[in-house]
């Protein structure tokens, strides 16, 4: 692949309290936020949020870190090239103060402000509510999304922090106390928190989703895909990145039919002829 343009998007600065980010949308009706993985909004991570935007949603890409469209496989930027743009973006996202990478126990910053993105959003859209779609780094971030009542339809790719550098920190999620209550609370009321993952998957353990089915019971919808399943012409070491890197997108294929999942989710929780 090459760079995106991202010219089919249109394209505006949001600010939230005291902070202003570029964010892409496309499409109309409810508002589905997509926050892209590592090493920020991709070719592939932007045509997800076009598949997003034909089922009827709107689409909201905010950028978080990185380069928006570019293309970050070796074939685009050299191996070389490929390899300082993912290490770069990684390292200026872990010693910035608006992601917790390590600490157990704790929401990012960030999520204050994507909050405050999905009640505009809300507002700008319509609809019963927002959905949400965090990915790898940002996995997490659409659960703590969720301690908001406007955030019907979180989903979690492969959720990645806090980095498993010890056992422990594999049973956890990035998500204060506080908001992980209020998650469950909201669950226990008939919220539902969809999650995906490869099975062999180091970044994104399985005893995190034990963790998460622990805590929030029936109400997590939890899919685990063998790592067969994978893209082999992914750019990934192993798979990982289920409904982009890693998606093979054809029909009856695990990772297609995955994504489909996730796209009929938001669908029959925010467009209310759907249901």
């Amino acid at each position: 692949m090459a760079d995106d343009p991202l010219d089919d998007f249109d394209v505006r600065d949001v600010t939230v309290g005291t902070t202003t980010r570029r964010v892409y949308s496309q499409g109309s009706g409810p508002a589905v936020i997509v926050i892209a993985e590592m090493p920020g909004i991709s070719p592939k991570v932007a045509d997800f949020a076009r598949k997003v935007a034909a089922r009827g949603l709107t689409a909201v890409m905010p950028s978080l870190f990185g380069v928006d469209g570019r293309d970050p496989h070796p074939s685009n930027l050299g191996r070389i090239g490929a390899a300082q743009h993912m290490v770069g973006t990684i390292a200026r996202a872990c010693i910035s103060r608006e992601f917790t990478v390590l600490a157990t126990g704790k929401t990012s910053p960030i999520a204050d402000w994507l909050r405050g993105l999905a009640a505009e959003e809300h507002e700008r859209c319509g609809g019963p509510g927002v959905g949400a779609v965090g990915m790898c780094f940002t996995g997490g971030f659409a659960l703590a999304m969720a301690t908001d009542d406007r955030l019907l339809a979180p989903v979690l790719s492969q959720p990645s922090l806090p980095f498993g550098i010890i056992p422990s920190r594999n049973r956890s999620i990035d998500l204060s106390d506080a908001d992980f209550a209020r998650v469950r609370s909201r669950c226990a009321a008939g919220l539902q928190v969809m999650g995906m993952r490869f099975e062999g998957d180091r970044m994104s353990p399985g005893n995190r989703f034990d963790y998460l089915r622990e805590q929030l019971g029936d109400a997590f919808i939890a899919v685990e895909l063998p790592d067969s399943a994978a893209n082999p012409d992914s750019l990934l070491p192993t798979p990982h990145s289920v409904l982009t890197e890693d998606l093979i997108d054809e029909p009856g294929q695990p990772t297609h039919d995955t994504r489909e999942q996730v796209l009929d989710f938001f669908v029959e929780k925010l467009v209310p002829t759907a249901g």
